[in-house]
């Protein structure tokens, strides 16, 4: 069995038909899935247990994320009654991910996984709400916004600190919250290129903070001008900003990598980092074409 049966197994808790006929699964958290089962594979306590527990990571994670979706509204082009039941469908589906975990750890014996990441749940629960407050009073800066997503993301495989051992316990922390850090940028370096992706993202948080009196005015009435936000986006550099702020941040990650002492795990880690090292370097690499 290897990482990339994880999501194999996992589909067995995820392929539903009535949630595909009429919802939308959030995208399965392949880059920290990976993460973790490569690094518990090197720690001796946790080795051989590594697949039930990247799994039920990978289930609590999608109840978490399905969740999320709730709050952002239904699906694209969905009204009415369709609505409805694809929100009642993601938070039933939600509900049933969060409680698989429970009966996979219950049955295995792994009393003490069931209490880290039910910690880990809470944790985030209340991460969540500083930042919805947030959001509310439109007190939230551009890197505030980078700061709770990584969090959001990491949360759950940081309450995995306790199963490791020597190095690997002080580097996993900085590891796990650099990587979902550089998913977020990447994320948000994407949804760049689509207008009406600015809403609450963070080119969104940047112009509050930066932009003209004018500017951030007319961004709060005209959010549905897709014209007027490609304008702004071009205007203040969001794309690339975001660039430059995820090649910080992949550069700081190839460091921690570079603290790892075992040159196999280096191998199985390079590539879930190479997205970000790419995106990060695509506009000078475009800018080095233009010049040849």
């Amino acid at each position: 069995m290897t990482r990339y049966r994880v999501e194999q197994m996992a589909h067995k808790y995820m392929d539903h038909e009535m949630i595909a006929l009429h919802t939308e699964l959030p995208e399965f958290p392949d880059g920290r899935i990976r993460l973790l089962y490569a690094v518990l594979n090197q720690q001796p306590g946790a080795a051989s247990d590594k697949e039930l527990l990247t799994l039920v990571t990978s289930i609590v994670q999608l109840g978490l994320d399905t969740h999320e979706m709730v709050d952002n509204g239904p699906s694209d082009g969905m009204t009415g009654m369709a609505a409805m039941r694809s929100q009642q469908l993601k938070i039933l589906a939600g509900d049933y991910f969060s409680s698989r975990f429970y009966q996979l750890l219950s049955q295995a014996g792994h009393i003490d996984a069931i209490r880290r990441l039910s910690e880990a749940i809470c944790e985030l629960n209340r991460i969540k709400m500083n930042l919805y407050s947030k959001i509310t009073q439109r007190k939230l800066n551009a890197e505030e916004y980078v700061t709770y997503g990584a969090e959001l993301r990491s949360g759950l495989f940081l309450s995995f600190t306790g199963f490791m051992h020597g190095l690997y316990e002080r580097l996993w922390p900085e590891l796990v919250e650099r990587f979902s850090r550089c998913e977020v940028l990447l994320e948000e370096l994407r949804d760049a290129q689509k207008p009406a992706k600015l809403s609450d993202s963070w080119g969104f948080w940047h112009i509050l903070q930066e932009g003209t009196e004018e500017d951030r005015r007319a961004l709060s009435e005209r959010r549905e001008d897709t014209g007027f936000i490609r304008h702004l986006l071009d205007k203040y550099g969001v794309p690339d900003k975001l660039r430059v702020l995820l090649r910080q941040s992949s550069t700081q990650l190839q460091g921690l990598l570079g603290r790892i002492q075992s040159e196999k795990l280096v191998r199985e880690l390079q590539p879930l980092i190479e997205p970000f090292v790419t995106a990060a370097g695509s506009q000078r690499a475009a800018a080095l074409k233009e010049l040849g």
